[in-house]
């Protein structure tokens, strides 16, 4: 009906050319049409050639500003459904769109954004979606709009990634960051659909799970590319920093390779994607950073498009037809006078055709419309039912979960009144009612069974087929309430056709009653009447009159009384014919009843079968977890033998933790099979606990060995063992719960005794502590807390001596420096004071909040390793004042070094970050005085770089520099002065090699004291080495990238009490 037939050739000759508002106009309605067909409310994927005419769309007029213009007006608002469509096109149209309209989606970041924000506050499963979904775009238009090097489809070449990374590494850092959250929130959006997905059992050949997964493809398309960069940026920044660094980055990284490795697993599997999007396979294993050669096994995953078959276009209508039709057949007609002049009178047989199809156009339209809005309305009742029946199904599932509870508690207390059935009557009365409750239970819980099973299969043909769905849901109502209404009907009808009889019933017997009464009443006047008249027969004449009137009265009187005898038997016969359809239909009644017993009966027996096979299933369950754990224990027990593992090291202290948690697991492990064997149908308690035993177990086992590495020989034997013979024995109970006839036997006996040898063990390897009472600990910290800032304001004292000396010995330059100097070293004090006082404020409230009822030395007492690390880093911090201020005064004296300065200033920033380190072990996150406990350590960092600083440039500033004049040397004697260099370049050297050496083993040593080795006083075992690189070469300032803060120096030489 959208073309006119046979339309004149004379009217068709004269249509002249299109201009340029017309073919704009035409431009504008054909984005309009493709923009309403694809963003819709229809629970359907976007149809890829509408998002194709506005792809190019934004191609033909270099931007979205169309686009845009139309998707304003869209009540984004008034449905989920339409807002996730609108951000799937958005999304389409940024990636395959014009580079322009990444510009013009700027300045529409707050419509983005409002949309989001409403759908994210309502409880709607699209809405959720569109909110994740949002988000998303926003990033998006963020990074391309940050960084212009990136087009939105993310396709760059290596080059332009290495150019827009740069040397920087504060840059590569930064955009490393950015990439990402750029994908992580791409893995949120595919997690939220699929947990969606998965929650409604969807498949995905269904028009709604499309409507879900469409958008997927273009996410498959940015986590590629992002991936491919992410790599590639990791790689480039291990080469310029270190590995501890980066920790931070690998974890993040390896959570979004597992994330993605599942993500392009579930859609691989889909058979949706499989005719649309070719996904490409991840590795196995995420790459390893540490090593650079892995860069180049790295391949990068490619997406690969199949090319679609082209769609059958939509014939164009030869007459337009839109919503201002009504309004062009006037503008046409003058347009037609204006150019050829009006008709001489006479109207044409086409023009009257023309005249007429025109009129039947609008009719149709008119038609089309109102049928529009009829399948709209019915669309939306249809959605309303379905709406409604996802609601009954879920309250069906929830009933069906509290029938099952039920079920089981009462087959529990069935069981134990069958073993008490012996001892009393009152026993045996119980379990005959435990048993009826059990059997109303079960047939309660088939008939919501059946009910929920017929509710889900109309649900899926609801959705499958919505043109049939009001017939569909009439008829699955009827089936899911036939037996129940007939049953009720039943009964209804029978209690009230009881009901009606007995009042017929009552009401005749009452009226029966009555004439009785009344005939009684009447024979009593009539008796008196005849004796009336038997004694006044000599009354005489008068009387006659009055003893036919009471004859007369007395027919009258019969006549009623048989009247009424008739109707008492025909109320009768109408009894019993009522009594005779009743106990037909009772009858009737009996066989439906018999019929509905041997369909119960049926149902109970395939209840048994799915009960025997939720029992094999569970069995499985088990049977997978235990294979699951073995691999975990063997992979922890092979570890004992790899030679990769010997560099990992342990305390003894965490392996105590480990094997702690192993014990206890044993208990719930031995609680969750005592579960499983009192009922099989249940093995959640035993998975659960097995892999919580597993894990910990193997982490035992593994930690067992790291601590080995640093004990002496025979305890590292017997640990190494120790730990081997637990593996073994897991394996051996792992083994039992495989076998049905040894499940019952398995015992936990030999693997607790080998877990308390491991803590025996580790309990002997633990660093002896300092050799102080407990008592004293308490008013040891308050004493050198005190003692340090004694220290630190005599530091200061002797500073500003050491100034004023200074100004009266000195002048020029050298006063100058020393002033520099001494003030930055002042500077520094003041700093190390304020961080001093703010550590003792946040060491009270740690107290105050922790200690409870006890008193602060039995806090202390307890908190005995916490107290010794306060101790030594207290001391640390009062020791570099007296150093620096000795250090400065021999500086300003001319008799030191510069040098001297430098190294007590790290030394300084070292043993604050160990005190700060120390006191926020306990501080709560949110506290204030943490707070400034931290900002007054990035202050002392900053005092301290400044005292360097000023120290070098001071430095540079008095040092002479002689300079080489080799104007007047030969050739020969040229080559002899660069020999003779040489030599002493080489001399420095190994001098310099020599004095890294002895600053490890001085390390080592300091390490040895503070109680991290304990076997370096005899010998029998020494510590694993350190990296060769931190011997050879250490860096004075460690800055992180974006900051320049020193912070690796400040841990150096900590004290074993010092928990970092």
């Amino acid at each position: 009906m959208n073309s006119i037939k046979s339309v004149p050739a004379r009217v068709l000759s004269r249509r002249g050319g299109h201009s340029l508002e017309a073919e704009r106009e035409q431009f504008d309605k054909s984005q309009a049409i493709s923009i309403s067909k694809a963003i819709n409310t229809q629970e359907a994927p976007v149809k890829e050639k509408h998002a194709r005419r506005i792809i190019l769309g934004t191609h033909h007029e270099k931007g979205a500003f169309t686009f845009w213009s139309y998707a304003i007006g869209l009540p984004l608002p008034s449905s989920a459904i339409l807002s996730w469509k609108f951000c799937h096109v958005l999304h389409k149209v940024l990636r395959d769109g014009h580079p322009n309209v990444l510009q013009d989606c700027q300045r529409y970041r707050s419509n983005i954004r409002e949309t989001g924000d409403l759908w994210g506050h309502l409880h709607d499963r699209y809405g959720q979606l569109v909110s994740i979904y949002t988000r998303l775009l926003l990033t998006k238009i963020s990074f391309h709009a940050k960084h212009p090097e990136f087009p939105p489809s993310l396709e760059v070449s290596d080059e332009v990634l290495e150019k827009t990374a740069g040397t920087d590494v504060n840059n590569i850092f930064q955009l490393t960051v950015e990439l990402f959250d750029y994908l992580d929130c791409e893995l949120k959006l595919s997690e939220s659909v699929f947990r969606q997905l998965n929650t409604s059992m969807a498949v995905s050949q269904m028009s709604a799970v499309q409507c879900r997964l469409a958008p997927l493809i273009q996410v498959i398309q940015d986590c590629s590319h992002l991936y491919h960069y992410s790599v590639k940026l990791m790689f480039k920044l291990h080469s310029c920093l270190p590995a501890d660094t980066l920790q931070g980055h690998r974890d993040r990284f390896h959570e979004q390779f597992r994330s993605l490795k599942n993500f392009f697993k579930k859609a691989s599997d889909m058979l949706y994607f499989k005719r649309l999007i070719q996904i490409p396979r991840l590795p196995e294993s995420p790459p390893n950073f540490l090593r650079a050669s892995a860069l180049a096994e790295h391949v990068k995953p490619v997406v690969v498009i199949p090319e679609e078959a082209p769609e059958d276009e939509e014939p164009e209508n030869l007459i337009e037809i839109s919503t201002a039709s009504t309004t062009e057949p006037q503008i046409t007609s003058d347009i037609f006078e204006q150019t050829f002049g009006p008709p001489n009178g006479i109207r044409d047989d086409r023009d009257a055709q023309i005249e007429s199809l025109k009129k039947e156009v609008d009719m149709l339209r008119a038609e089309m419309d109102k049928i529009k809005l009829e399948a709209q309305r019915y669309i939306t009742q249809l959605k309303a039912q379905v709406n409604s029946l996802e609601g009954e199904v879920e309250e069906q599932r929830k009933q069906k979960q509290k029938a099952l509870v039920d079920n089981e508690q009462l087959r529990d207390e069935l069981e134990r009144l069958q073993r008490a059935k012996q001892d009393s009557d009152r026993s045996q009365r119980l379990c005959a009612e435990a048993e009826k409750k059990a059997n109303a239970t079960e047939i309660r819980y088939t008939k919501l069974k059946e009910k929920h099973s017929e509710l889900i299969n109309t649900h899926a043909e609801l959705l499958r087929k919505n043109a049939d769905t009001a017939k569909q849901l009439t008829v699955t109502q009827q089936s899911q309430e036939e037996v129940a209404r007939v049953k009720e009907q039943l009964e209804f009808q029978v209690e009230q056709v009881k009901r009606e009889a007995e009042m017929k019933l009552e009401d005749q017997s009452v009226q029966m009653e009555q004439l009785r009464q009344e005939l009684d009443a009447r024979r009593d006047e009539l008796d008196q009447a005849q004796r009336s008249l038997s004694h006044a027969k000599q009354a005489g004449a008068e009387l006659s009159a009055q003893v036919e009137a009471l004859h007369a009265e007395k027919e009258v009187l019969r006549r009623s009384v048989s009247e009424k005898e008739c109707e008492l038997l025909s109320t009768r016969g109408l009894v019993e014919e009522k009594e005779l359809q009743l106990s037909q239909e009772a009858d009737k009644a009996t066989r439906e009843i018999r019929d509905l017993q041997g369909r119960l009966l049926e149902k109970s027996n395939q209840e048994q079968s799915l009960q025997q096979k939720l029992l094999d299933e569970q069995f499985s369950i088990l049977q997978e977890t235990v294979r699951e754990a073995e691999d975990i224990l063997r992979d922890s027990v092979a570890k004992l033998d790899d030679p990769l593992h010997v560099r990992c090291t342990s305390s003894p202290d965490y392996l105590l933790s480990r094997a702690q948690a192993a014990l206890e697991s044993t208990d719930a492990l031995e609680n969750g099979h005592a579960q499983y064997m009192a009922s099989m149908a249940d093995a959640a308690g035993l998975v659960g606990a097995l892999a919580l035993f597993a894990h910990l177990t193997a982490d035992t086992i593994v930690n067992g060995s790291a601590t080995s590495h640093l004990a002496p020989t025979d305890h590292a034997d017997r640990l190494t063992e120790t730990c081997r013979d637990c593996g073994q024995q897991s394996l051996d109970y792992l083994g039992k719960l495989k076998d049905k006839q040894t499940l019952g036997c398995a015992e936990l006996g030999d693997v607790r005794r080998a877990l308390r040898g491991i803590l025996q063990l580790a309990q002997e390897l633990r660093p002896k502590s300092l050799d102080i009472k407990q008592e004293e600990l308490g008013d040891m910290v308050e004493k050198e807390m005190a003692s340090t800032s004694e220290a630190i304001e005599d530091a200061v004292r002797r500073i500003e001596d050491v100034m004023s000396q200074a100004r009266n010995e000195s002048s020029g330059v050298k006063l100058e420096v020393n002033e520099r100097i001494l003030n930055s070293c002042t500077d520094l004090m003041k700093a190390i004071r304020l961080l001093v006082t703010t550590s003792t404020n946040l060491q009270k409230e740690i107290v105050e909040s922790g200690r409870g009822a006890a008193t602060t030395q039995e806090f202390y007492a307890k908190n005995s390793r916490w107290t010794e690390g306060l101790i030594s880093a207290s001391k640390a911090v009062g020791w570099g004042a007296t150093q620096l201020v000795e250090s400065a005064d021999r500086v300003v004296l001319h008799t030191g070094k510069y040098e001297e300065l430098i190294v007590c200033s790290h030394e300084i920033a070292a043993s604050t970050a160990q005190l700060v380190a120390a006191s926020k072990v306990k501080a709560e996150k949110s506290s204030r005085n943490l707070g400034r406990l931290q900002e007054c350590s990035r202050n002392v960092n900053e005092m301290a770089a400044n005292v360097v600083a000023s120290t070098k440039s001071g430095q540079e500033q008095i040092e002479e520099k002689d300079t080489m004049d080799f104007s007047g040397m030969s050739l020969i004697k040229l080559k002899k002065e660069e020999m003779e260099t040489q030599v002493k370049v080489l001399e420095l050297e190994k001098r310099l090699e020599g004095e890294r050496v002895r600053l490890g083993e001085l390390r080592k040593q300091h390490y040895a004291l503070a109680g991290a080795y304990d076997a370096a006083e005899d010998g029998e075992a020494k510590p694993a080495p350190a990296p060769r690189r931190g011997i050879l070469k250490k860096p004075p300032l460690a800055q992180k990238p974006g900051r320049g803060e020193p912070e690796r120096d400040t841990g150096l030489c900590l004290p074993h009490g010092a928990n970092i």
